[in-house]
């Protein structure tokens, strides 16, 4: 989960015109998109999204969090109640509440490409430290700080933790978390994605050098699209909202779409528009507008 800093935007109203093809799906990130940066949904965020629901638009939660941190906004699923976690690894029926979702759909990372990223990572990027997400365990080395609010299952290399007799080898893999406390966080990135090539997807979240890596082709927008296609749902009619790097492939696949006012740079060139930041109800003020409310 991220801190954004406070960051606020002089942006006012939305930057750009309403979509030309009218909206069937709202897809919006989380933390520092939907939430505030206590990590709250407000009030006026909540009215926005039953407004869309009412008016027969779907609206998808598209994050990084795994499935377990998702009782954040499980009281606010309509319809459907599905949502995309993990970066696209897996689509999640919030339906049962808190501690009780359903997984949908999982796009696992194969234990041996994760072998290889780590070690690819490590030579690249010495000083790495690993932590392993599954669909219900978290794994950590002894070194990966407490960046996360939750005791890890077991204490171990990642080599340990991903081998074929490994802890949880009969469950999937959803994506690695790499952290390093020395190298600028963009820097980071563009280093591992170069080290670990097509093996898998690396992308970030975090304002710290944490990286989130993936299965080949496991993102955001291509989990979203296959939701859409299950849906008859085209990218032209989607209306898609972020902050950060890992939003950066939906941002360019929707038909439209927001950087929010505290959001990362590489965001706002994806994105065809730009609205005010999370902390000042940037979705909802989109949504009012869309659905001709302000």
């Amino acid at each position: 989960m991220r801190d954004n800093g406070g960051v606020t935007s002089a942006t006012r109203r939305p930057q750009t015109p309403a979509p030309t093809v009218p909206p069937r799906l709202i897809a919006t990130d989380l933390d520092g998109t939907l939430l505030r940066d206590d990590h709250s949904v407000s009030q006026r965020t909540v009215a926005a999204l039953a407004a869309a629901e009412e008016a027969g638009i779907e609206v998808f939660f598209v994050t990084g969090r795994p499935a377990r941190w998702m009782d954040v906004v499980s009281d606010h699923v309509h319809g459907h109640g599905l949502a995309i976690c993990g970066n696209g690894a897996a689509v999640v029926d919030l339906h049962g509440g808190a501690g009780n979702h359903r997984f949908v759909k999982i796009r696992e990372l194969a234990r041996d490409n994760a072998l290889d990223a780590v070690r690819l990572l490590r030579e690249a990027a010495p000083g790495t430290v690993f932590a392993i997400e599954q669909t219900y365990g978290f794994h950590q080395e002894p070194s990966y700080p407490k960046l996360h609010m939750e005791i890890p299952d077991n204490l171990a290399p990642a080599e340990k933790l991903l081998a074929p007799d490994g802890p949880g080898a009969d469950e999937p893999v959803l994506k690695i978390l790499a952290y390093h406390h020395e190298i600028d966080p963009d820097d980071f990135l563009m280093t591992a994605r170069l080290a670990i090539a097509d093996r898998a997807g690396v992308t970030r979240s975090s304002p710290s050098a944490l990286l989130e890596i993936s299965g080949p082709g496991v993102s955001k927008a291509s989990t979203l699209a296959l939701c859409c296609a299950e849906r008859g749902i085209s990218h032209e009619e989607v209306v898609a909202f972020g902050d950060m790097p890992n939003d950066v492939e939906m941002l360019t696949w929707a038909g439209t779409s927001y950087a929010m006012g505290n959001a990362h740079p590489d965001v706002i060139a994806a994105a065809s528009g730009r609205t005010v930041a999370n902390n000042e109800d940037g979705v909802a003020v989109v949504i009012e507008r869309m659905l001709g409310l302000s």
